[in-house]
């Protein structure tokens, strides 16, 4: 899978596209990034690729012209290595689409994605109507750009990606994957300062093991995130367990 990130910021997101999960899927063969620098497609003789707001305001807007030029030419890049399919262009703006673990799994079934990062206050609307197809928001706050937007959305993404993590069922069984949050984990040693790993991960029973941590999970959700059990799939049983704390669905 590709992923083309176009930013003023390069250094902004080099770091983590190379590091740990992502370096080993890149090194694999199993996704790649590219950076474009959207400076290089100015016209200005300074590379100038902003100005005042028509209408004043406070900040500055980028000019469409860099934007839609370089996005045409990732797209051309990319439609020559994917035999001319067309890829998803995500602008990341707070008021998109919030980004989450079922449009990571869902993104990840396109063979590239080209991310446009703003600055500034935006870009001219002109550009986003002739080039974007997907607005996306990873919460309701503002960064400085799209650059680290980018970097956190690509690593979800790839998590979903066939063979870039080791054990390919890990996407499947962390938090969000089942609307619930993820059950605790623990490893060597069995006690440390006193405190124990709970015996039924100790017992080889996979049953019981896996009861234990489906309540474990439904228990964590119920405590930090309890919005998520109204639209969390839930069996009969996960009813009567969360009934037993005061919970009921709605």
């Amino acid at each position: 899978m590709d992923f083309c990130v176009l930013t003023l910021f390069p250094e902004m997101i080099e770091g983590a596209l190379n590091s740990s999960i992502l370096k080993r899927g890149k090194d694999a063969g199993l996704i790649d990034f590219s950076l474009i620098q959207i400076r290089d497609f100015s016209e200005d003789k300074h590379k100038k690729t902003d100005d005042y707001p028509y209408g004043g305001g406070a900040g500055m807007v980028m000019f469409p012209d860099p934007i839609v030029k370089s996005i045409n030419y990732a797209n051309e890049l990319l439609s020559k290595k994917n035999n001319g399919k067309k890829s998803r262009v995500i602008y990341l703006t707070p008021w998109g689409k919030p980004f989450n673990n079922a449009m990571a799994e869902e993104l990840a079934k396109e063979v590239s994605l080209i991310f446009l990062c703003g600055h500034y206050e935006g870009i001219d609307e002109r550009a986003l109507e002739m080039t974007v197809t997907d607005y996306v928001s990873i919460g309701d706050f503002v960064v400085t750009g799209g650059e680290l937007p980018a970097a956190l959305m690509i690593d979800a993404i790839s998590r979903f990606v066939p063979g870039v993590l080791h054990n390919d069922t890990s996407a499947y069984e962390e938090s969000f994957s089942n609307g619930l949050l993820e059950y605790p984990q623990y490893t060597r040693p069995e006690v440390y300062e006193g405190k124990k790993v709970p015996e039924v991960l100790l017992s080889g029973h996979h049953a019981n093991i896996e009861k234990y941590r489906r309540q474990e999970s439904l228990l964590r959700t119920l405590k930090y995130r309890p919005e998520l059990l109204d639209s969390a799939a839930l069996t009969k049983k996960d009813l009567q367990f969360l009934a037993g704390f005061g919970w009921n669905k709605k």
